[in-house]
């Protein structure tokens, strides 16, 4: 079974399951589906915007550089074969 014919499935089950519910309810549900969509939809925007960002600092981009350039250690111990 492809996963297609598999999300009908599930889905016309729900349907079903639905289908005794009164109108008020049905657009109650409707309305709780979209909004949960529209937060999926903001989460995932949000969580792609947030991988991304600038440096935030006070030092300037010179002081960064001495700050790194000096925590720089060098071990130029040779080792014998």
């Amino acid at each position: 079974m492809k996963t297609i014919d598999i999300d009908n499935t599930l889905i016309d089950g729900y349907l079903e399951l639905l289908d005794n519910l009164s109108p008020s309810n049905k657009l109650d549900l409707i309305s709780k589906l979209t909004e949960s969509v529209k937060t999926d939809i903001t989460n995932k925007r949000r969580a792609f915007d947030d991988s991304f960002g600038a440096w935030e600092s006070s030092e300037t981009a010179e002081e960064l550089i001495t700050m790194i350039r000096e925590s720089r250690t060098f071990k130029r111990d040779i080792e014998k074969l």
